[in-house]
């Protein structure tokens, strides 16, 4: 990885994007650092400490939620908007024709996703100004309830602004890293407190061994899986066009046993906050229920929490992998080109093979994304390990640098094609 980077570093145009990607960055980390007007911030603290579900929220944000900066929704807004839009792209006919329709149908997409984006974003910020944290507004005049609504709106806008321009002119998916830079922020806050808990000896050395064990084995299984790809075998037969021979070569097809990545944690993590956004605007019943049956520090709302994240990890993963694996744009391309799979005839059999060998490995891929999703809540449960594993904050760091990795070895290869070879 370090070699990579050195040598990005010596090309212009990546070091600029480099560079850029770096700016965006910092941006990000000074807006986490601007408080919004008019809010009593130590209330907000306590609220988040009492409230489990919550740390979600500040995960996905570096801390801005408990700090209620500017960037306290973060960018969450933005990826549940893309969960509705995908979803509806599915059941709505012209959205899935606008989707296939070129670029123009794919930017149209986009502008729906923003405005959806928008909405949600102003639906929670004023269920959070008036209902979740109604007692941290200094005044509770409509005045200071606007100013904290526009507020916290405009910074979840910047963020996805911020987001596409970093995935236009940097480096990686800007929403990703965004995400990612919000994870890591919080690391030497979180080592910082370990060494203190040793300090003080509300954690032993037995228990520290114990969870760098976990945390490494699930960064190297993390790995292992990201990068665990099937070669498809394909043979294309030779033919001759005017008086030049083309064909004949074999090549392979690439199918991952994770291809979703990160993604259905993401969105699988994001639904299962929607109801505690609800909780924000119905008190009393519903938000008992919501405490009790469907948070992991509730009971029986623990296993009932860890089964529909698992469920939606599963869903999500085979969902996204069927938008971005095309099984059957892949078969009539290799049956317009001759090609084919050995033993297997061009077409219909070639598509029905793919999904086949597509379903196997996804559900390998999803059943992994959601026991290490699901197995550090498990050990922080039953465990006197004072701190949580954090298996979703790892499975997206661990995804999202790999993947950066990936685009800067794929612009170095259009570059620098020879020398990267050597």
């Amino acid at each position: 990885m370090l070699t990579t980077l050195r040598n990005a570093w010596k090309i212009p145009d990546l070091k600029k994007r480099v560079l850029y990607t770096l700016l965006m960055l910092v941006v990000f980390r000074v807006g986490s650092s601007i408080p919004v007007p008019g809010i009593d911030i130590s209330i907000i603290k306590k609220v988040v400490d009492q409230a489990g579900l919550l740390s979600f929220y500040d995960m996905f944000a570096g801390g801005a939620f408990s700090n209620f900066t500017i960037f306290a929704l973060s960018i969450t807004p933005y990826i549940t908007a893309s969960i509705v839009i995908q979803l509806l792209t599915i059941a709505i006919p012209s959205l899935e024709e606008l989707s296939k329709s070129g670029e123009d149908g794919r930017k149209k997409i986009t502008s729906y996703t923003r405005f959806v984006t928008i909405a949600l974003a102003l639906l929670q910020s004023t269920a959070i100004s008036v209902g979740l944290f109604s007692n941290a507004l200094i005044s509770k005049d409509a005045f200071s309830v606007i100013v904290v609504v526009s507020t916290l709106t405009a910074g979840t806008a910047f963020l996805m602004w911020l987001g596409e321009q970093i995935t236009e002119k940097g480096i990686g998916n800007g929403i990703s890293l965004i995400i990612f830079v919000g994870i890591i922020s919080r690391l030497p806050g979180a080592v910082i407190n370990t060494y203190r808990l040793l300090r003080e000896g509300q954690l032993n050395v037995i228990q520290l061994i114990v969870f760098a064990i976990i945390g490494i084995a699930i960064i190297v299984s993390v790995i292992a899986i990201t990068q665990a790809t099937r070669k498809i075998s394909v043979q294309y037969a030779k033919r001759v066009v005017g008086r030049k021979m083309y064909g004949g070569q074999s090549t392979h097809i690439p199918m991952k046993v994770n291809q979703a990545g990160v993604i259905p944690v993401i969105f699988a993590s994001s639904m299962l906050v929607f109801p505690q956004t609800l909780s924000f605007f119905f008190k009393g019943g519903y938000e008992n229920f919501v405490n009790k049956w469907l948070s992991p520090s509730g009971n029986p709302g623990f296993w009932i929490y860890i089964t529909l994240e698992a469920i939606l990890i599963i869903f999500f993963a085979y969902f996204y992998t069927a938008i971005t694996f095309n099984t059957s744009e892949i078969a009539d391309s290799m049956k317009n080109n001759g090609g084919f799979i050995p033993g297997i005839r061009p077409g219909k059999p070639t598509e029905d093979y793919l999904n086949r060998v597509l379903t196997r490995l996804t559900l390998a891929g999803a059943l992994f994304l959601a026991l290490i999703a699901v197995l550090p809540m498990l050990v922080f449960r039953f465990t006197t390990i004072p701190f949580s594993l954090g298996g979703t904050a790892l499975l997206i760091v661990v995804g999202v640098a790999l993947e950066t990795m990936k685009q800067i070895e794929a612009k170095m290869l259009t570059r620098h094609y020879q020398g990267f070879l050597k």
